[in-house]
């Protein structure tokens, strides 16, 4: 895979996003990593920091310090309006009342799923546009939280990979520290996409460049990539397939006319 031009990802992704948003404020979850803070970049560029506004929602258990750090210093680096909202309490007010059965992944899932509360509400407070950061490789795997960070309006880099990406935070000013961070949704202490799939986002980007954007097949990208990569290769492409409900809307089921509106419905009438 090539490297990306960066100014030219830059002044497609501005002008994307001014065509859809056009003269309304945007709202984004900033979490100090890689992709919110590229996102806070680009929305800046493209609103000017009076229409961005940046929430900031850690959680006592998952989210680390440096985050919080990072996430602050992006807010100073872009003139960000922001606001920082601890989601501990609410989370745990849910988990009292639904019921506390230690599974990490739900509980993770439901993080990111207030957090999404809370970007709709303030969104709806004044009428702000919400923006998410989900990156290709993300979407392409279903790495992300349906309903949760998968529930946005628009999704600015979502046309890139999570490699391309860090080319253009770099591009775009953001910290090496940043931009180089260890990729991680912070659903669970200590969680990261490596931990969890065995694999990082420099092998994954390639097995989906291979596939997705060349279009060869299992046994071809094993035969790139050599044989002892079966097994990612075959997590990967099963994922692709697994997760692909993530990127669609609800399926609806289609009722004939007659049985809808009754028989001879779909008559004419004289």
């Amino acid at each position: 895979m090539k490297k990306l031009d960066a100014a030219g990802a830059e002044k497609c992704i501005i002008e994307f996003l001014r065509g859809r948003v056009k003269d309304r404020g945007v709202v984004f979850g900033l979490s100090g990593g890689l992709d919110s803070s590229t996102t806070a970049g680009l929305l800046v560029k493209a609103f000017g920091r009076d229409k961005v506004l940046a929430l900031i929602m850690p959680e006592a258990i998952s989210t680390p310090l440096v985050d919080l750090r990072d996430a602050m210093k992006v807010t100073e680096i872009f003139g960000l309006e922001h606001k920082t909202i601890d989601i501990t309490e609410i989370v745990e007010s849910f988990l009292k009342q639904v019921g506390k059965f230690g599974e990490r992944v739900a509980e993770g899932n439901l993080k990111a799923r207030i957090r999404m509360a809370i970007l709709y509400y303030f969104a709806n407070l004044e009428k702000r546009i919400v923006v998410g950061s989900g990156d290709r490789s993300e979407l392409a795997i279903g790495y992300f939280t349906k309903y949760g960070d998968g529930g946005v309006d628009i999704l600015p880099i979502g046309g890139l990979y999570k490699t391309q990406v860090r080319v253009l935070a770099r591009h775009l000013g953001i910290p090496e520290e940043i931009a180089e961070k260890q990729s991680s949704p912070r659903l669970w202490p200590g969680h990261s996409i490596k931990e969890e799939l065995g694999m990082d986002y420099d092998e994954i980007d390639a097995i989906l460049y291979y596939h997705l954007d060349l279009g060869y097949d299992l046994s071809k990208i094993v035969e790139l990539l050599g044989k002892e990569n079966r097994q990612k290769v075959e997590s990967v492409l099963r994922r692709v397939v697994e997760n692909a409900h993530k990127l669609t809307t609800p399926p609806i089921a289609r009722l004939p006319p007659e049985i809808l509106f009754g028989r001879g419905a779909t008559e004419r009438s004289p």
